[in-house]
């Protein structure tokens, strides 16, 4: 039996994410899309991508409740949101489609998996693990190839722009969370951090060495080393978490616009 509980409302926290990281994973790949290949198309397809990144929240809440068998003030308004929220993504993204030259679903089928891997430890309420954010950033990273497609970009170096964004989104990941364990004094290993970024520079250099991706990807990665070297000394440990956020999604974009300028460089 469906029970229903009354009590006030607070709309933002059922219509906006509350992982306030998310919006730099989601903005990543749309800056770098739309700016190596602008197209109509995928100016749709970005908020298409919008709408179906807002609609995760009021989703978990809606499932949620149902899960406990219960129905909240909050339920029927997490339900409107979903409905507005993807009813909007259906239509950019039926906009997208007529409006392409270019196909652009590969990327996006590609990463519908780890789309699900995500949604699935947000129902068990374990949204906050490694894996689910890993996964769910990687996914948004996706996002990037297919605006590159439809911007007539071939399938090989529209994947790259995947790969360069879920390298960085990953070793981002596991430091900003070895970062604030150690600011909160939980024991947290430093080497996780400082490998996942080595293998990621060193994965980016290699495709720059082959002339698969431009150099100044590989020097952004190369900052991002000596950022999460520098994050996780002791003195630096002592910066507030919110600042902490905003210097991430700075390094975000000085990696993107270093990718972008590399590719249309041509360093």
């Amino acid at each position: 039996m469906v029970e229903t509980t009354p009590g006030s409302v607070r709309l933002r926290p059922i219509a906006l994410p509350v992982e306030h990281g998310g919006w730099g994973f989601l903005g990543a790949p749309i800056i770098l899309g739309l700016w190596v290949a602008p197209s109509l198309a995928g100016f749709w397809l970005s908020l298409a991508a919008l709408g179906v990144f807002l609609t995760r929240q009021p989703l978990k809440l809606a499932l949620g409740d149902r899960q406990r068998g219960k129905r909240y003030p909050r339920t029927a308004w997490a339900e409107r949101f979903v409905a507005l929220y993807s009813i909007s993504a259906l239509l950019a993204l039926l906009a997208a489609w007529l409006t392409t030259a270019h196909p652009f679903w590969l990327p996006l089928l590609l990463a519908a998996p780890l789309a699900l891997v995500q949604f699935r430890y947000d129902l068990l309420k374990e949204s906050r693990s490694l894996l689910a954010e890993v996964c769910g950033a990687n996914a948004l990273a996706a996002l990037a190839s297919a605006l590159a497609l439809c911007g007539g970009w071939q399938l090989i170096p529209a994947l790259l722009l995947w790969l360069l964004l879920a390298l960085k989104a990953t070793a981002a990941i596991i430091y900003v969370r070895a970062r604030i364990r150690l600011a909160r004094n939980v024991p947290a290993a430093r080497t996780p951090v400082y490998l996942a970024h080595a293998v990621a520079l060193a994965a980016v250099v290699g495709l720059a060495a082959t002339g698969l991706v431009p150099w100044l990807a590989a020097a952004a990665f190369g900052v991002l080393l000596v950022r999460a070297v520098l994050g996780l000394l002791p003195r630096s440990l002592k910066t507030p978490t919110p600042l902490v956020g905003m210097q991430e999604l700075g390094f975000s974009l000085l990696t993107v616009a270093a990718i972008a300028a590399g590719f249309a460089m041509g360093w």
